[in-house]
């Protein structure tokens, strides 16, 4: 398939060629189709999405199971209302509570509680295997290093770009 490399109203814009092209929407199947498989096994094996879960494992990984409601959304790449609303929810099954900021009474804290600790721990083989059947089976050594790498790279450019308007930090 051949691409248009240019627009009449844009003919110095440098355009992708058609091999970057091919790679980035090769790029964005691949990650639209790895968070639905994802989001697929978690809601079948926990009747939770992919957020939900990543959430419960962030705060299995900090002090205490517990970290500010600000943070949390900056460290998960959400929307304070949208993790608002998603902890309300976890919330609900009993796996998160929220608690006053002791050092900031206008802040909040999420807690990962003992029942979502182990929701966490039950969910977890599966959600490894899932992860390990659509990345790492699939790569070589060689390949899966290169991907950490290449990740690593994007992500670090796009973390805290400077004057840019971020979602999780409104």
């Amino acid at each position: 398939m051949e691409y248009s490399t240019t627009f009449p109203y844009h003919a110095n814009m440098e355009w992708l060629t058609e091999d970057e092209q091919a790679t980035w929407r090769a790029f964005l199947q691949a990650t639209t189709l790895l968070e639905d498989h994802l989001d697929r096994q978690l809601q079948r094996d926990a009747g939770m999405p992919h957020m939900y879960y990543a959430l419960l494992a962030t705060l299995s990984e900090t002090p205490e199971r517990r970290m500010r409601m600000t943070e949390l959304a900056q460290r998960t790449k959400i929307t304070r209302s949208r993790l608002s609303h998603a902890v309300s929810r976890l919330e609900g099954n009993g796996w998160l509570r929220r608690e006053n900021c002791p050092s900031d009474r206008r802040g909040q804290l999420a807690v990962l509680t003992d029942a979502g600790y182990d929701e966490l721990v039950r969910t977890a083989p599966g959600h490894v295997t899932a992860v390990r059947a659509a990345i790492f089976d699939r790569l070589s050594p060689e390949q899966a290093e290169q991907l950490g790498e290449i990740s690593r790279i994007i992500a670090d450019g796009l973390n805290h770009p400077q004057g840019t308007d971020l979602p999780w930090l409104r």
